[in-house]
C-alpha cells in the first residue's frame, strides 16, 4: 500500500514560493464561504508515522487559514477526566459547529493502531475496534460532515534519518521522545497494522489520501490542494447525498401486534401497599446506587412516554432516594442554535455521567424516532438510520461500564385526556399543559406505530426497553423503582463474580 508514498516526490523552493501564496488565497476564499454559508463543517485527520509532518502540516493549514475558524486537536493518552467516560466521548465533544473546519492528529485512530502494533489486542479486537470508526466517521458523514484524513508516510530509512536530524537540532530536539524511538525499533508491526487499519477504514465516504511525507514542500501542497478541492466540490454540491438506510420494519405492516396496544392499563396499587412498597424500594435504591458509586458503575436512565405519562413524578420519586451530589437530571427540550450547528447526538454525548454517577433523561435522543419523525423535523432518510445510531450509541455506554435503563411510560388516550383537564383546572399544574400537548393527540396513532418500531429496533440485550403500565401513578412509579434496582443488583453482580465483557475506559 505504501510503495507509492516512497517514490521520493519532491517540490523545489522555487516551485513552492510560486504556488503557495496562490493556494493560501484560494484557501482563505472557501473557508470564508464555508463560514458564511455554514451548509457543513470538515473535520481534517492527520494520520501517519512519526515525523512524517503531521504537527506541522496542521500549524500550516492554522497559517494559512483563519484561525478563528480552526481548532486542532491531538490525543494523547487520556486525562483522569477523560477517563470518567466511554472513549468516543472526548471525540464528540470536539466536533465542530457547521461552518468551521477541525484538525485531528492522530484522531481516533492513534490509540487503536499503538495497541496492536505493540501486540496488545489480537486481529479480532483491532477489527472491531476499526469496525466502530467506520461506524463513527459515517454517521458524521450521513449529517453532512465533510471528512478529509491523510496519512503521512515515511519510509522505514527516511523516518530514521528524520528522527535523527530532529534529534541533533538543539531547537527541535525535544520532539524526539522516547516513545518515538520505541515506535521506530517495530517499525515493521507498525507498518502491517496501518495498512490494515488502511483497508478497513477507508469507505467510500472517508477515503485516505496517502501522502509521501519526506519533502515538506511537496507535503504540504498535496495536502492543501485536497483541502482545497474537496471543500470548493461540496460548496459546489446542491444537496448532500443521502447515505444508505439500514433495512427497516414499519410497524403498519402488522398493525395488531403493536407492543402498546398489549399492555394491561387497568394494573393498580392501593395507597396502603404503594406506602409500604415506595419506602422498601427507595431505600433499596439507596443502598444500590452508593454500591454502584464505589464500584465505579454509572447509570443513565431514559424516560419516555406520552404527554402527561408520569415521567415527571417517576423521576421525582426516584431521585428522593438519591444522594443529590450523584445524580443529575435533563430536560430535553428543541434543540438550541448550538445544538443544531452539530449532529443530533452532540448534546446527549455532553451530559454523560462520570464513572460512578448517575445521569437521567427526560426525554432523550428518541425524540430522533418520534416527535422529529412525526413531526418532519427529521427527513425519513434521517430517523431511519437513526435506529442503528443510537444503538451503537447505547452499545459503547454499556461497554464502558454504563448502566442503561430505558422506560416508556404509556397511558390511555381516555386517561391523558383526564389528564388536561385536571391540569387544565389546576392553577399551579396549568404551566404543564400546552397548545403542543393538544396538538400531539390528534397524532395518537402515529406516536402509537413510532413507539412500536423504536421498542422493536431498539430494544437490545444491552439496553432493553421497560414498558410501565401508566394509568395508575402509584403503579408505575413503584414499577420503575424496582426496574432500577433489578438493573442496579444485575450489573453489580455482574461485576462481582467478574463475568463482565465490557472493556475497561482508556
Amino acid at each position: 500500500m505504501f510503495e507509492t508514498a516512497e517514490l521520493g516526490r519532491k517540490v523545489t523552493k522555487r516551485d513552492f514560493k510560486m504556488q503557495a501564496p496562490v493556494l493560501r488565497t484560494e484557501l482563505l476564499k472557501v473557508q470564508q464561504e464555508l463560514r458564511r454559508e455554514k451548509k457543513f463543517q470538515v473535520m481534517i485527520v492527520l494520520g501517519g508515522v512519526d515525523g512524517a509532518g503531521k504537527s506541522e502540516m496542521a500549524n500550516t493549514l492554522s497559517d494559512w487559514m483563519d484561525p478563528r475558524g480552526i481548532a486542532t486537536h491531538a490525543f494523547g493518552s487520556p486525562t483522569d477526566d477523560e477517563r470518567e467516560y466511554p472513549e468516543y466521548w472526548r471525540y464528540w465533544r470536539t466536533l465542530p459547529p457547521k461552518g468551521d473546519i477541525a484538525i485531528y492528529i492522530g484522531a481516533w485512530y492513534l490509540r487503536t493502531l499503538l495497541e496492536n502494533a505493540y501486540e496488545r489486542t489480537g486481529l479480532a479486537t483491532y477489527d472491531r475496534e476499526l469496525s466502530r470508526i467506520v461506524a463513527f466517521e459515517r454517521e458524521l458523514v450521513s449529517d453532512g460532515v465533510l471528512i478529509l484524513k491523510f496519512w503521512m508516510h515515511l519510509g522505514k530509512k527516511a523516518q530514521k534519518k528524520r528522527l535523527d536530524a530532529l534529534e541533533k537540532d538543539p531547537l527541535t530536539r525535544w520532539r524526539v521522545t522516547d516513545r518515538e524511538k520505541e515506535n521506530w525499533s517495530i517499525y515493521d508491526r507498525f507498518e502491517v497494522a496501518s495498512d490494515r487499519l488502511i483497508h478497513k477504514t477507508n469507505t467510500a465516504e472517508t477515503s485516505w489520501h496517502i501522502v509521501d511525507g519526506e519533502d515538506p514542500n511537496y507535503r504540504t501542497l498535496s495536502v492543501a490542494r485536497t483541502v482545497l478541492d474537496e471543500m470548493r466540490q461540496r460548496l459546489s454540491a446542491k444537496s448532500v447525498k443521502a447515505t444508505a438506510v439500514p433495512s427497516f420494519v414499519s410497524s403498519d405492516q402488522e398493525p395488531a401486534i403493536n407492543v402498546l396496544r398489549r399492555l394491561d392499563l387497568n394494573q393498580n396499587l392501593v395507597k396502603k401497599d404503594y406506602k409500604v412498597q415506595l419506602e422498601k424500594y427507595q431505600g433499596r435504591l439507596n443502598r444500590l446506587a452508593l454500591e454502584a458509586h464505589q464500584s465505579g458503575l454509572s447509570t443513565v436512565l431514559i424516560f419516555e412516554g406520552a404527554d402527561a405519562a408520569g415521567k415527571g413524578g417517576a423521576i421525582r420519586r426516584l431521585v428522593a432516594a438519591l444522594n443529590a451530589h450523584q445524580y443529575k437530571v435533563i430536560q430535553i427540550a428543541a434543540p438550541t442554535d448550538e445544538e443544531k450547528a452539530r449532529h443530533y447526538m452532540w448534546r446527549f454525548w455532553r451530559h454523560l455521567p462520570r464513572v460512578g454517577f448517575i445521569t437521567l433523561f427526560d426525554r432523550s435522543w428518541y425524540g430522533r424516532v418520534l416527535v422529529e419523525r412525526i413531526e418532519n423535523f427529521a427527513t425519513e432518510t434521517e430517523w431511519k438510520r437513526a435506529y442503528a445510531e443510537i444503538n451503537d450509541f447505547e452499545e459503547q455506554l454499556v461497554e464502558s461500564n454504563v448502566v442503561v435503563v430505558k422506560f416508556w411510560i404509556h397511558i390511555s388516550k381516555e386517561e391523558q385526556l383526564k389528564r388536561f383537564s385536571a391540569r387544565e383546572n389546576t392553577p399551579y399544574k396549568r404551566w404543564k399543559i400546552t397548545d403542543e400537548d393538544w396538538r400531539n393527540r390528534e397524532r395518537w396513532d402515529e406516536y402509537e406505530d413510532a413507539v412500536d418500531d423504536m421498542v422493536q429496533l431498539t430494544s437490545t440485550a444491552a439496553a432493553p426497553w421497560t414498558l410501565v403500565e401508566g394509568n395508575d401513578k402509584r403503579f408505575a412509579r413503584i414499577k420503575v423503582l424496582k426496574t432500577c434496582c433489578h438493573f442496579l443488583e444485575e450489573a453489580l453482580n455482574r461485576k462481582k463474580n467478574k463475568k463482565t465483557v465490557y472493556s475497561l475506559r482508556c
